[in-house]
């Protein structure tokens, strides 16, 4: 079994910073290779889009809406962080945590349980 938990959500200010963090556990009768984590987000009334991604080499990418102010980061294989900075209220959405890659030779992705980001004043 693969799971995503995701935490560090919450209520901030326009301007303000949040760290999200998505822990990934694997039993150990699992064999699960990683090809990349990513984090989307879906805001009411909105399709869920990507925000950032970490590949298990290292690369990142971002969402044009989001670079320079949000920084991916962290081991694929343990735990990954989302740090947002300069936050505004369009941020606010539920962010979820996603992880690709191949459960023994089929290729096969897991979702987290999401955390709510709030922007306002």
């Amino acid at each position: 079994q693969v799971q995503l938990v995701e935490s560090g959500g919450g209520l901030v200010q326009p301007g303000g910073s949040l760290r999200l963090s998505c822990e990934i556990s694997i039993s150990s009768f699992t064999s699960y290779s990683i090809h990349s984590m990513d984090w989307y987000r879906q805001a009411p009334g909105e399709q869920r889009e990507l925000v950032a991604t970490l590949t298990s080499g290292g690369s990142t990418s971002y969402a044009d809406s989001v670079k320079g102010r949000f920084t991916v980061s962290g081991d694929v294989k343990n735990t990954v962080y989302l740090d947002m900075r300069t936050l505004k209220p369009e941020d606010t959405a539920v962010y979820y945590c996603h992880v690709s890659g191949w459960l023994i030779n089929v290729a096969k992705d897991y979702w987290g349980q999401g955390t709510q980001v709030t922007v306002s004043a």
